[in-house]
């Protein structure tokens, strides 16, 4: 599998599947934060997830690819650090504020910084047609989180503080898309990086939770059932959204990747509307196909 793909980079094969890879990341993502967000604390839940990638990922990662070498230790230790920082500022968002509030703002700023940092820190090169994509997509994204603000989403108590906190998260986001990206190329073999990044990047929130437990911080425990399929479920959405957006970095342009991926926000309009009963309307269903006419416009450029 891993020659396969090394034999696809710098080829069109290659970047017509990243560009699969990245749409199916995208639904993918939408999915996963709405785990994330649902009716259980986000923090709880999110240790849950963590704690099931370590489980999937420990046995690849210890006896099937091998071990990281030199420098790939320090390399996987900085996606530790960039990885934490972003799930702890999507739990303090998602602890305030509606997913559909916060969900729109952590994508809709990601984007056009990373376009900035994969030109600046990788010498990728856009065309004016994808920077204005970029900018429709990311001001469509915006759009609706503001149009979810005057609908009364969310109390205005919390309001500040997630919206804060989302925005964080989406620069966060950009940094941990360009890190990943060059991560994954340095790596010989992709797959390896994938198996030790899941396995690393997992092990913080499931000790945090814990000692949230301990301290008597936060909800308490949910029924044990709901909790461990939640945490199963959105195991293995985190590797086919995660693990896809990387293998897609590593096969095509990051910034033309990560803002195919942030057509999240439409497929999380739609599970907001069909599973959690949130209405959608015209100006939302306009905005929407801004975000996606958007992504189309950096992939023609």
């Amino acid at each position: 599998m891993s020659q396969w793909l090394i034999s696809l980079e710098g080829t069109p094969e290659g970047v017509r599947l990243a560009l699969v890879l990245a749409l199916t990341s995208a639904f993918a993502h939408a999915v996963f934060g709405a785990l994330q967000k649902g009716r259980h604390d986000p923090w709880v839940t999110r240790g849950s997830i963590d704690l099931w990638i370590v489980v999937f990922s420990a046995p690849v990662a210890l006896f099937v690819v091998p071990w990281p070498q030199g420098v790939e230790w320090l390399v996987l230790l900085g996606a530790l650090g960039i990885h934490f920082a972003y799930k702890l500022t999507m739990a303090l968002a998602y602890e305030r504020a509606a997913f559909t509030v916060v969900y729109p703002v952590v994508r809709g700023t990601g984007p056009l910084a990373t376009l900035a940092f994969a030109a600046i820190f990788l010498g990728e090169g856009y065309g004016a047609l994808q920077w204005l994509g970029v900018a429709i997509l990311s001001g469509s994204i915006l759009a609706l989180a503001a149009l979810n603000l005057r609908g009364g989403v969310v109390a205005q108590a919390a309001l500040r503080a997630g919206l804060a906190w989302a925005f964080a998260g989406g620069l966060l986001v950009a940094v941990y898309t360009t890190y990943d990206a060059w991560g994954i190329r340095l790596t010989p073999d992709p797959f390896t990086f994938l198996a030790w990044f899941f396995l690393i990047t997992a092990i913080d929130f499931p000790v945090l939770v814990a000692y949230r437990q301990w301290r008597g911080i936060g909800a308490p425990l949910p029924p044990a059932g709901p909790l461990v399929l939640r945490g199963m479920i959105g195991a293995l959405v985190a590797f086919v959204s995660f693990g896809g957006v990387m293998l897609a970095t590593r096969l095509g342009k990051v910034g033309e990747v990560a803002a195919l991926r942030e057509t999240s926000t439409v497929f999380a309009g739609l599970i907001g509307w069909a599973i959690l009963g949130e209405k959608v309307g015209v100006m939302r269903a306009l905005l929407m196909a801004g975000v996606a006419g958007g992504a189309i416009m950096v992939q023609a450029g």
